[in-house]
């Protein structure tokens, strides 16, 4: 079984029901076990500014799925949920990428892990260290994603506190 953490972030329409229709996406894939969610926060958009703030999440999967399969299943979710991407960073419903897999490093045509913006960025390290406080860089050296100064950006809100999958799947009911 291989371990992943998946980041979603949603900042057009109903911000949290796309979150939480994502993960509910995801637990009814076959070969993915949703393991953990974090809480949701809420953070104002990075590149292309002019849009609304996102709601953003980390969750960690158990899967049998390789990389390649699980990106594929995190972008079949965001076409589910009405994804469209026509501009780089701009608005967009729903928002998955997958950031660790197991401690592998991987970098194909469609697929880099680990993600190569996430330890510059406040709204996916928060999240995922939540979920999980002691991950580290997949390389020789190990660092803690805990060290990076990202993690101390004050622009990323706590916006609802979550104790696990079933309290945030009964956020859609």
């Amino acid at each position: 079984m291989n371990t992943a953490y998946i980041s979603i972030g949603s900042n057009i329409g109903d911000r949290l029901h796309h979150l939480v229709e994502a993960v509910r996406i995801l637990r009814l894939r076959e070969g993915i076990t949703v393991t953990a969610v974090s809480s949701i926060y809420e953070t104002a958009p990075v590149g292309f500014t002019d849009q609304a703030d996102f709601l953003n999440m980390a969750v960690g999967v158990e899967t049998g799925l390789v990389a390649g399969d699980l990106l594929e299943v995190c972008q079949q979710v965001e076409h589910e949920l009405g994804r469209v991407r026509d501009i780089r960073w701009g608005p967009r419903t729903v928002d998955l990428d997958v950031l660790l897999y197991n401690n592998d490093n991987i970098e194909t045509e469609n697929l880099i892990v680990p993600h190569p913006r996430m330890h510059e960025r406040a709204f996916v390290l928060i999240p995922l260290l939540e979920i999980a406080p002691l991950v580290a860089h997949p390389t020789a050296e190990a660092k803690l994603f805990a060290e990076e100064a990202a993690v101390r950006d004050e622009g990323v809100i706590l916006w609802k506190k979550l104790n696990g999958v079933d309290e945030l799947l009964q956020e859609g009911e």
